[in-house]
């Protein structure tokens, strides 16, 4: 039973790191900021897409034996390589990994040190990342013993100073529409795209521990995974709370600049050095988790592609792409997230049903998401104002979520008519007989 339960704080305090990445650490200032004396509303909205989707994510993969590849095979092998191959790139290299190197350099280093050379920096963590992630056996121990509580310390340090001693008034809100603005700020730290990503390490890793069969597995994932969402949650409100305190003095300055106010206010210069240690290991768990899963999955994917080698392609196309600065990463990647996010939530959803409602069901169900997906992205890339009127239409497409009612709609009817044409089948096997 000590084991189990040391098994599963550890696991969980790993899950909640690398979950918690610099996007993490930056929207909730900045919806406090915005929403001001209705920060109660906006931390419900927030938690609910920014931890609850996550959680969804862990589960679903836990129950394909975390394996998110597994889930897409069930809509066809084609479909599933080229879905978990961009999911594995945009993830990886092209996106999260360099991100978190970016971030880790213009809010934990420069605001500290000044103009240091960035690609000294960017080198330098990503020297430190390779050392974590050619140990793959350790990654969840090391993750979970000694990153995480360190960095609980340091932001529990700010919020409860914040808390304790408020630094600013909160003004009323300057938004309208409190709840749909937090539940997509909460959609967009993407924490769901890395859950489907960092179940197969964490799940790797239950398995090393002695957990071998489905039940076990899937019974400690969720275990570990609320104690990652509760911590995800804790911080989310505090960091939300503290912004609403800059909502009188501060508006339309960047989320960056309002969590570097938050850590001065509440503690001075300890509270900046106390951030840039906190938005460095919050990165570094991040990148860590995601590095070792992607150099896991291309290295079985090829053959004569080892895991050590992957690691150093990996490392070297993440350093290139980091060097070009938090603001271009983001911009160049934005696109392809609108087109991956409604896809894999609506995977992530539909494989828990999948015994009940089969292959075609989830096939059309998850194309809807997909072309929605596609069509709102194409618009905006080639500015095509008459296709984005015509899927303004769509309800819910202005906020980022037009692809659910769609979805919906095709889901419920293509499971009507597959059930009925089931029906009519065994009417007739009737018959014969």
């Amino acid at each position: 039973m000590k084991k189990k339960f040391k098994d599963t704080i550890i696991i969980g305090f790993a899950l909640f790191a690398m979950f918690f990445g610099a996007g993490n650490l930056i929207f909730p200032p900045s919806l406090g900021n915005m929403t001001g004396s209705s920060y109660l509303i906006a931390m419900i909205g927030f938690i609910l897409t920014g931890v609850g989707l996550p959680l969804l994510g862990i589960l679903a993969c836990a129950n394909y034996d975390g394996q998110f590849s597994n889930i897409t095979d069930k809509i066809g092998s084609k479909f599933s390589l080229v879905v978990t191959m961009a999911l594995m790139i945009v993830l990886g290299p092209l996106l999260v990994i360099p991100r978190t190197a970016a971030t880790t350099y213009e809010l934990g280093v420069q605001p500290l040190f000044g103009d240091i050379n960035p690609l000294l920096i960017i080198v330098i963590y990503f020297i430190i990342n390779l050392f974590f992630i050619l140990k793959p056996s350790s990654i969840i121990d090391i993750i979970g013993t000694v990153l995480t509580p360190t960095l609980l310390v340091m932001l529990s340090s700010i919020i409860i100073k914040g808390i304790v001693s408020p630094f600013g008034e909160i003004a009323p809100s300057k938004i309208d529409s409190v709840f749909p603005s937090a539940l997509l700020e909460g959609y967009q730290t993407m924490d769901v795209l890395g859950s489907v990503i960092l179940a197969s390490i964490v799940v790797a890793s239950i398995k090393a521990k002695g957990y071998k069969t489905k039940n076990e597995i899937i019974n400690l994932s969720l275990k570990a995974g609320l104690i990652s969402v509760t911590g995800l949650a804790m911080i989310y409100g505090g960091l939300t709370y503290l912004g609403a305190q800059t909502s009188a003095v501060h508006e339309g300055v960047s989320r960056s600049f309002l969590v570097i106010t938050v850590a001065k206010n509440t503690l001075g210069t300890f509270g900046m050095v106390a951030l840039g240690i906190a938005v460095s290991l919050a990165c570094l768990t991040t990148s860590i988790g995601i590095s070792a899963t992607v150099c896991e999955y291309f290295s079985n994917k090829f053959e004569k592609l080892t895991y050590k080698t992957a690691a150093y392609v990996i490392t070297a196309i993440s350093i290139l792409i980091a060097s070009m600065g938090l603001d271009s990463i983001v911009s160049f990647a934005a696109p392809i997230l609108g087109i991956l996010y409604p896809l894999v939530i609506v995977l992530l959803l539909t494989s828990f049903v999948y015994d009940k409602i089969g292959r075609k069901v989830m096939a059309y169900t998850t194309y809807t998401a997909l072309t929605i997906g596609v069509l709102n992205t194409l618009a905006d890339i080639a500015s095509i104002s008459k296709l984005k009127d015509a899927l303004n239409i769509i309800p819910l497409n202005q906020l980022g979520f037009g692809w659910v009612l769609p979805s919906t709609f095709v889901f419920i009817i293509t499971f009507i008519l597959v059930k009925s044409t089931e029906t009519k089948g065994d009417k007739r096997e009737v018959c014969t007989e």
